[in-house]
């Protein structure tokens, strides 16, 4: 992760090392951890678990190079209604380095929705289960919850063609994944046209680390009944 991000600011360039990241967990593990603690970038941390949200702020209060201002963490579950509103009372709006949307759910939509910030880089979570090719997003659910829309946990998020899509509607492209089959990352066109190359979902995919022997086809008839939305 620190790698592929090193090496899309080297091209994209660094504007004011600001962040927002929401679905962090406890912090611990989030893509911009390293950023803050190592790195001097400043930003905002959201996420719906209270406890989560409680050993984010006691490990971050304990990282002695991170000034108290630095990073902010706040408590609240994200909806595609309400991300603008929290965005903005957090006094988060124009330009920044970079925005990474982790909520096992309605990543589309909320992303769909954002219009108050402009982040130069973005990385979304993708549902590698989707497959390369397909163009589907969960139907959204302002209390969505993964598990129990389905207990394989297979129900999530959108495909990364869905994604693909989305991103070129809003001005940015895909630059590539993670190995894990987990994130995608997007840079603003106008910042990185000719400096990265325009890569394809089916180019850029990886299944998942945790697809069982059966494969993707096996794996997406256990959720093909439920809702989707043809992207």
């Amino acid at each position: 992760m620190e790698r592929i991000l090193r090496y899309i600011f080297s091209k994209a360039g660094i504007k004011n090392k600001k962040f927002v990241e929401f679905g962090i967990e406890d912090g611990r593990q989030c893509n911009t951890a390293n950023l803050s603690i190592n790195l001097g970038w400043s930003g905002l941390l959201l996420e719906g678990n209270k406890n989560d949200v409680a050993n984010a702020r006691y490990y971050y209060e304990k990282m002695n190079n991170i000034k108290p201002s630095q990073v902010k963490i706040v408590h609240c579950f994200v909806t595609r209604d309400n991300i603008n509103s929290i965005l903005a009372k957090n006094g988060f709006k124009g330009e920044i380095d970079l925005l990474s949307i982790d909520i096992d759910g309605n990543d589309f939509h909320v992303w769909r929705e954002i219009d108050i910030i402009k982040p130069r880089v973005v990385i979304i979570e993708y549902n590698a289960f989707l497959g390369p090719n397909i163009s589907l997003t969960v139907k959204y659910d302002g209390n969505f919850e993964r598990y129990k829309k389905h207990p394989s946990g297979r129900y999530f998020g959108a495909s990364l063609a869905a994604l693909v899509k989305l991103g070129k509607e809003k001005g940015y492209f895909l630059v590539g994944c993670d190995s894990y089959g987990i994130n995608a990352f997007f840079v603003r066109r106008d910042i990185a046209k000719g400096k990265l190359l325009i890569i394809s979902p089916q180019e850029a995919y990886y299944p998942r680390t945790d697809l069982g022997e059966e494969g993707i086809t096996a794996e997406f008839k256990k959720i093909k009944h439920l809702e989707f939305e043809k992207v």
